[in-house]
């Protein structure tokens, strides 16, 4: 059913391919930059997927102006004014982040204070607050999973308020995607499977939530069937690129999709868990997920229902009986989690997690704060959201 009224906005230029990343250069060039700052953590440094990028550049004749490689797996505001900082002091007119979400969203979040000329992030929250034509930025993922190479969002914490901050608007999207499995293959198998569920909560939420429309479900549908056909079998190899590149497409999809349909419960309460208990944010998604469903089936059955197809394939879809199918779906999530934890130990539960149950009632409280939770389609309280916290903490 098409919705009375709706937006979508994608105007991202997505290079994809074994060898993408050689398009680099002409790119920066076509964006009229000449001297970029590269942002990246020291896990990618270290993984030496930054020479890469570095030879892209020597064949091009560009320059490299700046290169900061200490954005950590969840990354803050000190961190995000310390790369603006370095933008400016080197005279850069480009960003290029390497990274999986967290690198990204710490570059639009320098974007940002670069753009604003000003050190406090915190007056830039929300949506539609920013005006201003940005700098350019090109994102150059490293994860399958977080999406924000194409979105209109950046998630940055405040480590003094024990929040994550969400930043949302149109100029924050990256001129550029892109998607090169070689930037990928030294993810770890449980990095792999916590940005893969992560790719994957993503579409199904936004196919399920409030501002869903046939465009973003287009692109959701296709992304919750590659993440499923190729999300185990990737982690089992991780050297495998044809599946690489498979999924960072999958990704991709989803991240578009989400980016205009948004999110619901599972990111709240991940948002909310990321900021009080500074679990990874993949980790957290994968914990949530299927309690949010299951939190809002009463609203979406017959969108649960559909996404059995994309989910489990044709022969399981057509076996199972229409009304048995949006618990059928669940079930393949909750079957998809242990299937994943066998293979790597990613947390199913809080507890596994190493969360302290006393903490449930700050994560709850936090929770409400979360802009996600708009698009959610059952409203969410205190006492839901610690009811639901208590359910998936063992």
């Amino acid at each position: 059913m098409v919705p009375s009224y709706y937006e979508f906005y994608n105007p991202v230029k997505i290079v994809s391919g074994h060898k993408a990343l050689d398009n680099l250069p002409y790119e920066l060039d076509q964006l009229g930059a000449r001297r970029s700052l590269i942002v990246t953590g020291p896990v990618i440094a270290e993984a030496g997927l930054i020479k890469h990028v570095k030879r892209a550049f020597a064949e091009s004749g560009m320059s490299i102006g700046a290169i900061y490689d200490q954005v950590p797996n969840d990354s803050s505001k000190k961190v995000v004014n310390q790369v603006a900082q370095i933008y400016r002091r080197n005279d850069c007119d480009a960003l290029v982040a390497v990274g999986g979400g967290s690198v990204i969203d710490t570059a639009k979040g320098a974007n940002i204070v670069v753009t604003e000329n000003s050190d406090d992030l915190v007056r830039f929250v929300g949506t539609g607050i920013l005006k201003k034509p940005m700098e350019p930025l090109i994102a150059i993922p490293t994860t399958s999973g977080s999406g924000s190479e194409v979105t209109q969002a950046a998630v940055i914490a405040d480590r003094e308020r024990n929040v994550k901050m969400l930043f949302t608007s149109y100029r924050l999207l990256p001129r550029v995607a892109i998607l090169d499995p070689r930037m990928m293959l030294t993810l770890p198998p449980d990095t792999t499977a916590a940005t893969g569920i992560d790719a994957l909560a993503q579409a199904i939420e936004a196919y399920t939530c409030l501002q869903k429309n046939p465009l973003s479900d287009a692109y959701a549908w296709t992304a919750i069937k590659l993440v499923s056909q190729n999300l185990v079998e990737v982690v089992k190899n991780g050297q495998d690129q044809e599946r690489r590149l498979v999924l960072a497409n999958a990704a991709c999809m989803a991240g578009i999709a989400f980016s205009n349909s948004m999110v619901g419960m599972a990111h709240t309460l991940g948002h909310a868990c990321g900021g009080v208990c500074h679990i990874e944010h993949g980790v957290a998604i994968n914990i949530f997920l299927p309690h949010a469903l299951e939190y809002n089936m009463h609203k979406i059955e017959d969108y649960v229902a559909e996404l059995l197809l994309p989910l489990a394939g044709p022969e399981v879809y057509a076996l199972t009986r229409r009304e048995s199918r949006a618990k059928k779906s669940v079930e393949f999530i909750f079957d998809l989690r242990d299937e994943l934890y066998e293979l790597t130990q990613l947390p199913r539960t809080l507890k596994e997690a190493g969360v302290a149950r006393e903490k449930l009632t700050e994560i709850a409280k936090t929770a409400l704060g979360d802009a996600s939770i708009i698009f959610n389609p059952e409203e969410l309280d205190y006492k839901d959201a610690l009811r639901v916290l208590n359910e998936a903490y063992e």
